[in-house]
């Protein structure tokens, strides 16, 4: 009865690690989609900020190791891994909750942290190339021009004129460059802060549906530790 019992502790302690290592699979591959779709746009927002997606990737690898040494364990029927599972299982748990505040923290003051890199990308617009091929990039993908207007261009190009970026089709019969007259009237800040707020909103979704999962997952294999121990020491 004790080997039964033992042997069906065993399977439903694996059957909870393979569970456990679904979660962490899933946060490895929406930090990196996440990571391969936006990376592109990094020159606006904070470093800071930017490396979440690299975090979600490090902590979705961290699970998949955990998750072995916890399925060694429940297979081998030895208790000190999945004990050792169950700690290291806490800790990435209080990680994942730490960068969710973190990100709620920072979230608050993203927009002006926005505005610096977009200020500082713009100033030097024309003294370096991997910020103007950043510009060219954000304004054509996202239809937009400037930071909040095309007027934020002032003070880089004279006479009224743009970054070609800034239009999208211009009638040679009136201009021969882009001009406010026929650029897109609106600024970028505001359209890619949307797009990292419905992307934050997506990642917090994920991070927390796995946080619960995760418990759930740690506090049941608790229970089949102590199962266990109970089961081995009545063997």
């Amino acid at each position: 009865m004790a080997s039964g019992g033992l042997t069906c502790v065993k399977y439903i302690t694996f059957f909870c690690n393979l569970l456990f290592a679904l979660t962490g699979l899933l946060i490895l591959m929406v930090g990196a989609m996440v990571q391969l779709n936006y990376a592109h746009y990094s020159n606006f927002v904070s470093d800071h900020i930017w490396t979440a997606p690299i975090i979600l990737m490090v902590v979705g690898a961290a699970v998949a190791f955990i998750c072995f040494l916890g399925c060694c364990g429940a297979l081998k029927e030895n208790s000190c891994m999945i004990l050792s599972f169950a700690i290291l299982a806490v800790v990435i748990f209080l990680l994942e909750i730490g960068l969710g505040v973190a990100g709620y923290i920072k979230h608050s003051g993203l927009q002006q942290l926005m505005e610096t890199q977009f200020n500082t990308t713009m100033k030097h617009y024309k003294d370096r190339d991997d910020y103007r091929d950043a510009w060219t990039l954000l304004q054509t993908e996202l239809d937009c021009c400037g930071t909040y207007e095309p007027n934020d261009w002032e003070a880089i190009f004279p006479n009224k004129t743009l970054p070609p970026a800034c239009c999208k089709v211009i009638n040679l019969s009136e201009a021969k460059e882009c001009t406010t007259l026929h650029s897109v009237q609106e600024g970028c800040l505001h359209k890619l802060l949307g797009i990292i707020d419905s992307k934050t909103l997506i990642l917090a979704s994920v991070v927390l549906s796995v946080a619960g999962i995760q418990l759930l997952t740690i506090l049941f294999a608790c229970c089949l530790y102590r199962s266990f121990r109970r089961s081995y020491d009545h063997v």
